[in-house]
């Protein structure tokens, strides 16, 4: 659990990281002299390939990977013929193109030590590693979760910076109008010069007073609010790297899960709302908290069943709200399974096809949930499907 929340503080796009690690991978693929070299990041269900060398992968089920046992390692993992391991005989990029047999992979490993992934090296044939290699792919994995800070740190810093331009845009704005109200009352008074009576300049004076109190007041609302970590919204109605409106949203969805529903022969469909598919709001951890939830409806619905996601954003005076639907036709669950996962204590069990379970990638989405003050409801019939509802509160002004 502890690895996937570390994995998750990255809040990574995993679709958007080809050549941030490009040259890594190819680095990586020569030093060794390896054909194939994939820097692969492990979720509970999924092994994501954010770079690759010599290989035009995107993403494996976890349980198809060899890197699923390199995280497992301390320092390294080495297969010399993939071919001869029972573990790994009958995988497809065995028996079929690539048709790779020889395997080295290292983990990629946060100051902690915990391991989010791992930096693999492949070839068609069996391959020794001096020493010298080694160390070198162990001194280029750690570049790789260097890198990977480095994003996160820029992140935020592109979020401050974000912040601080909003917070400049609102004192202009609103204290335009107190301003103005003060500059207009003086000039009247001005004005008006000796013909000015003195209940009429005691009664301007006490408009001019509230209109700087309200001033004072705006500028320690700015203040508060400045304090707290909110994303800035869009700009001209220009997307920033920290904002998604629902047609992105789904776009990245389809494109990180829709190769997982076909292996299956799933078939999964997003629906948005129109009225306010364009409105932007933050992608904070949207990404790990819905492809959780629908990697798990991919697990638990059979092979020719239907996944539907609906994303809504609610715009209400209070406080606007995206909500987030997936609606599977699988197994269904039990109230007591049900109250596990809302209590944060999901078991993992297998899936209908015999997918083996990890464990924690609902409690995973609970866990981030609670984190953005949001709420989760799960409605369930055994046999007949399991609907998901996540409601996260939105800043998006």
């Amino acid at each position: 659990m502890e690895r996937l929340f570390s994995l998750s503080d990255f809040d990574l796009d995993y679709s958007d990281h080809q050549d941030t690690f490009k040259d890594l991978a190819k680095l990586a693929a020569k030093v060794t002299g390896t054909s194939i070299s994939l820097v692969n990041l492990i979720d509970s269900l999924t092994q994501w390939t954010i770079s690759n060398y010599g290989l035009d992968l995107d993403q494996m089920l976890r349980e198809e990977s060899v890197c699923q046992y390199t995280i497992m390692e301390t320092e390294q993992f080495e297969v010399a013929d993939l071919s001869k391991d029972d573990r790994f005989k009958d995988k497809f990029y065995v028996t079929g193109g690539p048709n790779v047999r020889y395997y080295y992979g290292v983990p990629l490993k946060t100051s902690k030590g915990l391991q989010i992934g791992a930096l693999c090296v492949l070839d068609t044939e069996r391959k020794v590693l001096d020493p010298e290699k080694i160390e070198l792919m162990k001194i280029i994995a750690d570049e790789i979760v260097s890198r990977l800070k480095t994003h996160k740190v820029l992140e935020n810093l592109r979020n401050k910076l974000n912040e601080a331009k909003q917070t400049q845009k609102k004192v202009a704005h609103d204290i335009r109008g107190p301003l103005g109200g003060i500059v207009g009352l003086a000039q009247i008074i001005k004005d008006q010069g000796e013909d000015n009576h003195m209940d009429e300049v005691l009664e301007f004076v006490n408009l001019i007073h509230k209109s700087g109190n309200s001033i004072l007041d705006l500028a320690e609302e700015i203040l508060d609010s400045h304090k707290e970590n909110k994303s800035a919204p869009s700009q001209n109605g220009i997307l920033d790297s920290n904002r998604f409106n629902l047609v992105l949203f789904k776009e990245k969805l389809l494109k990180l899960y829709e190769p997982q529903a076909k292996h299956k022969n799933v078939v999964l469909s997003i629906t948005t709302s129109s009225l306010t598919e364009n409105v932007a709001f933050s992608k904070n951890k949207l990404l790990q908290i819905t492809g959780n939830i629908i990697s798990n409806a991919i697990k638990f619905t059979p092979v020719g069943g239907t996944i539907t996601v609906d994303l809504r954003l609610a715009i209400t005076l209070e406080m606007p709200t995206l909500i987030i639907s997936v609606t599977d036709n699988g197994v269904g669950m039990t109230a007591d399974s049900i109250q596990q996962i809302l209590a944060g204590n999901a078991a993992s069990t297998g899936g209908t096809s015999g997918e083996p379970g990890f464990g924690f990638g609902l409690a995973l989405v609970k866990h981030l949930i609670d984190s953005l003050e949001g709420e989760m409801k799960i409605h369930s019939i055994l046999g007949k499907g399991t609907t998901f509802e996540v409601r996260l509160p939105q800043n998006i002004y």
